[in-house]
């Protein structure tokens, strides 16, 4: 959809852009919209962005089944609040076979990269072979890893959508003020098998 040039262009355009404006323009060329989730902290500053301004966007949730139960209780209220349109994405195998055959291997271990194909990225490609986005919303933030530090408002994904992360340049602070402003919940009580630690990437984004 846009080439190197164009989206530092488009970037400068909307450095300045407040998330609801960045998400109108972004919309403002789409065909086929989408909104990834995985339920996590602040998660909820996009969902509720995006929904007010188109309220039947697809929402693609891709599940790892690992999430705790206070992810699944946040899951279930913001889809219930929010009315969202969501698309929900498992993996193929059961979390007990592979509990009995994988398990969750360590970052060093050479199973880590087979079990985040399976729980992470096989649904995901699922996902977007079904769906064929050309323009996805995100909540990257600057600050949470050092592949996302690299990349700004506007990017362009490996599959060649144009990725929009309204809230990029937003610090946990003024988030806080937005969820309070909107009364919307957080939940921080999230688990990544895939990541460990927060400042490694889980490879869908990079």
């Amino acid at each position: 959809m846009f080439d190197s040039v164009e989206i530092k262009k488009a970037n400068k355009l909307l450095r300045d852009q407040s998330p609801q404006e960045i998400i109108a323009w972004a919309l403002s060329k789409a065909k086929n919209p989408i909104v990834t989730t995985n339920f996590r902290p602040y998660e909820v500053a996009i969902l509720n962005a995006v929904s007010q301004i188109k309220s039947d966007i697809k929402v693609i949730w891709c599940d790892t089944g690992y999430n705790t139960p206070n992810t699944y209780k946040h899951a279930n209220e913001l889809i219930s609040t929010l009315k969202l349109n969501v698309h929900l994405y498992v993996p193929k195998q059961t979390t007990a076979h592979r509990d009995a055959t994988i398990g969750i291997p360590s970052i060093e271990d050479p199973k880590h990269k087979l079990f985040t194909e399976q729980v992470k990225l096989e649904p995901f490609k699922r996902a977007m072979s079904e769906h064929t986005p050309d323009v996805w919303f995100t909540n990257l933030r600057k600050g949470q890893t050092a592949f996302r530090d690299s990349i700004d408002t506007l990017s362009v994904s490996a599959d060649g959508m144009l990725k929009v992360s309204p809230f990029y340049n937003w610090s946990d602070a003024e988030l806080d003020v937005y969820l309070e402003e909107n009364n919307l919940p957080n939940e921080f009580k999230y688990f990544d098998p895939t990541k460990v630690l927060e400042s490694r990437e889980c490879g869908l984004h990079a």
